[in-house]
């Protein structure tokens, strides 16, 4: 007697996307808020979104693929402020034509808003300027080119 065991699939099949961007190694918790920062809810191209994969690198991951969508630096720098771990896959005609981790870069300018509520920037017709910073612990912080306050990661609010 010979018992055939039923195989089950542990993977789950998206479609390929023809073109657009895949946005993969998202950490989970902040996967949403890469959807809202790009304001994706408001898109009309196809989106894919994958939250708790599992990540051999990361334990778990959030991941984001939008059809016929390419982003603007002032996109990329958001992405790289709430999702530093992110890797951007460019895709035309079934085929990857770039794949690049996102980087933090050493200024910000008309993004994020300062939490300082006497900030020059929140009073006036000011663009907000902050410069990228380590503290100590290695976290990553922005110093408000005006007032000079730093905030946490943590207490970025997009513009």
């Amino acid at each position: 007697m010979t018992i055939v065991m039923n195989k089950k699939r542990k993977e789950l099949n998206v479609s390929a996307l023809r073109n657009g961007t895949v946005i993969d190694h998202i950490p989970a918790e902040n996967t949403f808020q890469v959807i809202k920062i790009l304001r994706l809810e408001n898109s009309e191209s196809q989106i894919y979104i994958g939250n708790h994969l599992e990540s051999k690198k990361f334990g778990t991951k959030g991941i984001i693929k939008i059809s016929d969508k390419y982003f603007e630096k002032d996109e990329i720098n958001k992405i790289s402020l709430a999702a530093p771990s992110a890797t951007l896959i460019e895709i035309k005609d079934y085929e990857v034509v770039n794949k690049a981790k996102v980087e933090i870069p050493e200024n910000i300018e008309k993004i994020v808003r300062c939490f300082n509520p006497k900030c020059v920037t929140n009073n006036q017709d000011v663009e907000t300027k902050f410069k990228v910073i380590t503290d100590h612990h290695g976290r990553m912080k922005l110093k408000c080119h005006y007032c000079e306050k730093t905030m946490a990661q943590d207490s970025i609010e997009f513009i």
